[in-house]
C-alpha cells in the first residue's frame, strides 16, 4: 500500500509539470486568442427504458436515521455537516449495543449480529432535521375532532380486547405477518430491510418491497381509481410521468393499518425524481380531512443498494404466532390448576 502511494504521489507530480508547462505562458508572451475556456461539467441524465422513461430501475433504500416529525428542541430545517455526524455516530451506538444475552431483545433485535443495523448499510445522511417539509415547523398538522376521536376509539378497543394473546386476531399485523411499514405508501424506512426493487415495463412500474414482500403494480395507463367500495391493504395505486418524474396517486386503503392513525379515506400522492446514479428523490404528500387539518409532504431518498433481494420468511410458515398462542394457553392452564388446587385446600 505505501509504494503504492508514494508512486502515486510521483505520478501525479508529473502530472502537475506537464500542466504547468503547456498553461502557462512564456513571460511577456500574450495567451493565445484561439485558447478555449475549460468545459462544464456535464449534466447528469438518466438512462432511458425501452419505451423512453427516465429508468429507475435497480434495487434502492430508503434507510435513515432522520425521524419524520423535527424533535422539539430543533429549530432549523438542516443540520450542519458535524452536527450530523455527531448525531448519526450516537444513533449508531445506541443501535449496535448489545441487549442483555439470553433474552428476547438479544436474540431477535441484535441488528448487529447480521449487519442488518443502519450504521453498517447504505442509509441517507441525517443533514436533515426531519423528513416532514410542509408544514415548515417539520410537524404533522394539527389532528381533527374526527381523528382525536379515532384515536381514542382504537385505543379503548385495543384496552377491551385485552392481551395479544388472547387471540390471533388480537395481535399486530406486522405480528401476524400480514404487512408491514415499509409497504406503504407513503413508503417509510424500518428498523432494517428498508430495501426495495423497482422493475418498469411498457405501461406498469412494479415496486417489490423486501420486508414482508408486498408488491406494488402501478398501471400507467390513466385507467380509473377502483370503485370506492374496493379496500386494499396498501390502497389502489395508478402512476402517471410529468417530465422525469413519476407521479403516483393512491387511495381506496382498508383502514386496517394506519398509517400515522389515518383514516381509510387516506390519499397519497408520491413522486420518484432520478437525480444521479445512485439517488432517487423521493417525495410523498398525505391528504385525510378526517384526521389533518391540512395536507402535509416529507421528502427522503432513495439510495442505491446491492440486490437481489433475499425472501423475507417473516415466521417461516408464521409458526411463530401459533407457538406463542400454544405457550399462552399453557400458561392459562397452569394458572386454572394452581387455583384449583389452592381452592381445593
Amino acid at each position: 500500500m505505501h509504494h503504492r502511494f508514494f508512486a502515486s504521489i510521483g505520478t501525479l507530480a508529473v502530472v502537475i509539470a506537464v500542466v504547468l508547462l503547456v498553461t502557462i505562458p512564456v513571460a511577456g508572451q500574450a495567451p493565445s486568442s484561439t485558447a478555449k475556456a475549460a468545459p462544464a461539467a456535464k449534466k447528469w441524465t438518466p438512462a432511458r427504458t425501452p419505451d423512453g422513461q427516465p429508468d429507475l430501475q435497480g434495487y434502492w433504500t430508503n434507510s435513515t436515521y432522520t425521524p419524520l416529525q423535527r424533535p422539539n428542541n430543533v429549530t432549523k430545517e438542516f443540520y450542519s455537516k458535524e452536527e450530523a455526524a455527531q448525531i448519526e455516530k450516537q444513533a449508531a451506538e445506541r443501535e449496535s449495543e448489545q441487549t442483555e444475552p439470553g433474552t428476547i431483545a438479544d436474540v431477535h433485535y441484535d441488528f448487529t449480529q447480521f449487519g442488518l443495523d443502519r450504521n453498517q448499510s447504505t442509509h441517507a445522511s441525517t443533514v436533515r432535521t426531519s423528513m416532514i417539509v410542509d408544514p415548515s415547523d417539520g410537524k404533522l398538522p394539527p389532528v381533527t375532532a374526527d381523528g382525536q376521536k379515532r384515536q381514542a376509539d382504537r385505543a379503548a378497543e385495543r384496552r377491551r380486547m385485552g392481551a395479544t394473546t388472547d387471540d390471533v386476531r388480537n395481535m399486530p399485523v406486522g405480528t401476524r405477518c400480514i404487512i408491514m411499514a415499509g409497504s406503504g405508501p407513503p413508503m417509510m424506512p424500518t428498523a432494517y430491510n428498508s430495501n426495495y426493487q423497482i422493475v418498469q415495463a411498457p405501461g406498469y412500474v412494479m415496486i417489490l418491497t423486501e420486508m414482508i414482500h408486498d408488491v406494488r403494480i402501478i398501471p400507467l395507463d390513466s385507467r380509473p381509481q377502483l370503485p370506492q367500495n374496493v379496500r386494499q391493504w396498501i390502497g389502489s395505486s395508478r402512476g402517471r410521468w410529468e417530465g422525469d418524474t413519476l407521479v403516483v396517486e393512491t387511495a381506496n386503503f382498508n383502514g386496517k393499518n394506519p398509517f400515522q392513525n389515518s383514516s381509510e379515506d387516506m390519499r397519497v400522492t408520491e413522486r420518484f425524481t432520478r437525480l444521479d446514479a445512485d439517488t432517487i428523490d423521493y417525495k410523498f404528500t398525505v391528504e385525510d380531512e378526517k384526521t389533518w387539518a391540512r395536507p402535509w409532504t416529507a421528502s427522503l431518498s432513495l439510495r442505491k443498494a446491492v440486490g437481489p433481494i433475499f425472501e423475507h420468511a417473516c415466521h417461516e410458515g408464521n409458526y411463530g404466532v401459533a407457538n406463542t398462542l400454544a405457550g399462552a394457553r399453557a400458561e392459562d392452564k397452569r394458572a386454572a390448576e394452581a387455583a384449583a388446587k389452592k381452592g381445593s385446600k
